[in-house]
């Protein structure tokens, strides 16, 4: 390593120092690599997601030792960000953390200020209010469809569904029960095998899948958990298709599809035996 830079190789011994060495090794590539150097807010807002959802990976998978370098690749876009910002003047990475730790001491009264309103706030439900009304009064929503509107569209579309219809929901604008989500459910299906080109497809489709959110919702069942576990599901099962066609001799191009449903319904039965 190069004489100037082995300080840089060394590890901190605490949160300030660390946070320090990572700073002054972002900034250093920023100005001696290529790569680096062309980066903006809009070429990293894939980075930002893909190493959000491998830190959710890893606590999904219960792997510890994954997080932690999970959780690293989060911090680094979080600070590479700040960086660029500095760099136009717009803000800093301290205006970043002071910001947010203003926004927690705001955001939890029950916790940071005396007011006697707060010390009834004990319930995770009140807490959860609190924050709501508070953030609500941050963004300074003018109306009840702006609130609609203020639900980042860069969230999964299951979960951005859920959020829209929950904010619906509060000023009581939902089905009396989930079986009008059910029958919303059929009539979305209908209307979909109706339709006729693309358009329409994907309009129907749309329909469908919000009408599914919707009883999702009522049922208390995440939506996106809900399609993750059902897709895991798929994997499992098409995984014994193969292992079966492999042990007989035959690759999957091989099979016919009734052979391949033959051992799908195999599958099932299995995984319902277990």
């Amino acid at each position: 390593m190069k004489a100037e830079y082995i300080h840089l190789a060394e590890r901190a011994d605490n949160m300030k120092e660390a946070a320090e060495r990572l700073k002054t090794i972002v900034e250093l590539l920023r100005k001696k690599c290529p790569w680096d150097m062309k980066q903006t807010h809009s070429t990293l807002r894939k980075c930002m997601i893909e190493e959000a959802y491998e830190a959710a990976e890893a606590i999904d998978n219960n792997d510890s030792e994954n997080l932690r370098e999970e959780l690293g690749d989060v911090l680094l876009q979080v600070v590479f960000h700040s960086i660029i910002a500095e760099e136009d003047k717009f803000f800093t990475m301290t205006d970043v953390i002071n910001d947010e730790c203003e926004k927690m001491i705001r955001r939890h009264p029950h916790v940071f200020l005396e007011e006697k309103s707060n010390n009834n706030i004990k319930s995770i439900d009140k807490v959860l209010e609190k924050w709501e009304n508070i953030k609500a009064e941050e963004k300074k929503s003018t109306n009840r469809t702006q609130d609609l509107v203020n639900v980042p569209k860069a969230l999964p579309a299951l979960m951005r569904a859920e959020k829209v219809q929950k904010k619906a929901a509060d000023v009581g604008f939902d089905w009396k029960d989930v079986q009008g989500a059910f029958d919303k459910i059929n009539e979305e299906a209908a209307e979909l095998a109706q339709a006729r080109d693309s358009a329409g497809f994907t309009e129907e489709l749309g329909d469908l899948l919000f009408s599914a959110v919707n009883a999702a919702r009522f049922l208390r069942v995440d939506p996106e958990e809900a399609l993750n576990m059902a897709t895991e599901k798929f994997i499992r099962r098409f995984r014994y298709i193969e292992d079966k066609s492999l042990s007989c001799g035959k690759l999957l191009n091989d099979m016919s599809l009734d052979e391949m449903d033959e051992l799908w319904n195999e599958a099932k039965k299995s995984e319902k035996e277990i």
